[in-house]
């Protein structure tokens, strides 16, 4: 008689965790995040080889080529004093990015710590923290810069200046906020119950904790600055002439807007490429970062 055999089943096979989980598999599921650092990516790389890439100076003048539209000579056209388009939006591009990074590290610079305070040292330092940041809040981002550029005079550092003044609070409040649920875990309160300082535990135990917000604030405030900046420019309050901005290229553009649209075109796809970017990248980041996100789109 034949004897049974048992059939047997086929091995498992279990990729290692790096297999299963690349970082290019990752980023698929978050098209937000990939887009926008692609598109902010080629907007850098352009501000960074525009002297490489055009052949004409940001100021160079020919009146003689005077409001033109796109052509072999100048890809995208010329403005009013014959300047090439191209070469004044690049130029424009490194200003723009130069002013939103600063704006960006300032801003953070003073309210991640103000609002670490806050939270962390409650009392009247917190409540006077607060209402500082209220005051600020209670004038509109846009008048308010335009108070300090015309007080401070106008200049790159006048611009970071004011954009960082007008992204304080908000700042500051979203890291208060965050940093006042984290002080009520367990863990603050095994660090607070063996004699850790307020500040020990702000620098050691909190601000890891917040990282992830403190980057998507960052993103965000770049896309605000770059837009704020280019409002000021176009309103005469920005970087003064001839120094190229978006801002400033659309101030130029206005009175020929029915002889010549498509010089208002140039900058203003600049400018809503770059914020839409960052908001993006903002977006993709929350995301990305959180935990919660994370899971439920791999499930």
């Amino acid at each position: 008689m034949a004897r049974a055999v048992a059939a047997t089943p086929a091995p498992v096979v279990v990729q290692p965790e790096s297999v299963r989980r690349r970082p290019s598999l990752q980023l698929r599921a978050y098209p937000q995040l990939v887009i926008g650092s692609a598109v902010l990516m080629i907007l850098l790389l352009g501000a960074g080889l525009g002297p490489l890439l055009v052949p004409y100076g940001p100021t160079d003048t020919d009146f003689s080529a005077a409001l033109r539209g796109p052509s072999w000579a100048h890809v995208l056209g010329t403005d009013q004093l014959g300047r090439d388009s191209l070469s004044r939006a690049l130029a424009g591009a490194r200003l723009s990015m130069l002013v939103a990074a600063g704006a960006v590290v300032l801003g953070l610079a003073g309210g991640v710590p103000l609002g670490m305070i806050s939270a962390m040292r409650r009392g009247w330092l917190s409540d006077l923290i607060m209402r500082v940041m209220d005051g600020i809040l209670a004038f509109p981002g846009l008048i308010l810069a335009m108070a300090i550029a015309f007080v401070l005079g106008p200049s790159v550092v006048t611009v970071i200046v004011a954009l960082a003044v007008v992204r304080l609070p908000s700042v500051a409040r979203v890291i208060r906020a965050q940093a006042s649920g984290l002080g009520q875990s367990d863990y603050i309160e095994s660090a607070r119950s063996v004699g850790a300082s307020p500040t020990r535990i702000a620098v050691v135990h909190v601000l890891p904790n917040v990282s992830s917000t403190i980057l998507v604030l960052a993103s965000l405030g770049a896309g605000a600055a770059i837009f704020t900046e280019a409002s000021l420019s176009f309103l005469g309050a920005g970087v003064p002439p001839p120094t190229a901005t978006w801002g400033g290229m659309l101030h130029d553009a206005y009175p020929y807007l029915e002889k010549n649209p498509w010089q208002t075109f140039v900058p203003g796809v600049c400018i809503f490429l770059a914020v839409l970017a960052c908001n993006f990248i903002g977006d993709g980041l929350r995301d990305f970062l959180d935990p919660k996100e994370r899971t439920r789109r791999r499930g």
